[in-house]
């Protein structure tokens, strides 16, 4: 993953496009500073893997969001559409985002593999999900899907 946003930086360079290169830069800065802090914590000396990239990436494309609403409720449209523009770029490198449909085969299969019956099985069947699916899940609404199955099935 790392090599694919150094690759994609060059061309950025290349091209001289400005907002694809920022956000580029900024998507860097972000992995390097999770390095930083695992490094201090006594974690991986290798950095973070590309789950964690794309955890990183999935709450930069959070931040975001809210940054555009914001922006927009504001009355600040070109801050928003600045937003809009590196929510994009960022996208590319996450996986295709799941259709609800495939989120609810997902989940199911996920409480079913676990044995999941009851709500304080949610914590485990998150979990699960979130190291399967990163990047390709919108948690937020995942977790009360997860609820409302767990419910269904006390």
């Amino acid at each position: 993953m790392r090599s694919t946003i150094n690759t994609a930086m060059k061309a950025a360079m290349k091209d001289k496009d400005a907002v694809r290169l920022s956000t580029l830069r900024l998507i860097n800065a972000a992995i390097k500073e999770k390095d930083i802090s695992l490094r201090g914590a006594g974690g991986d000396s290798n950095g973070v893997d590309d789950v964690e990239i794309m955890a990183l990436l999935g709450k930069m494309i959070k931040q975001r969001e809210d940054s555009a609403e914001q922006y927009e409720n504001g009355g600040r449209l070109e801050l928003a559409e600045r937003e809009r523009e590196e929510i994009s770029i960022i996208r590319e490198f996450l996986p295709e985002p799941m259709s609800a449909e495939a989120i609810s085969e997902a989940v199911q299969a996920t409480i079913t593999k676990l044995n999941a019956s009851s709500l304080k099985d949610m914590g485990a069947v998150m979990n699960d999900l979130k190291s399967e699916y990163v990047g390709s899940m919108d948690f937020g609404a995942v977790g009360k899907l997860v609820k409302e199955q767990l419910s269904n099935n006390s």
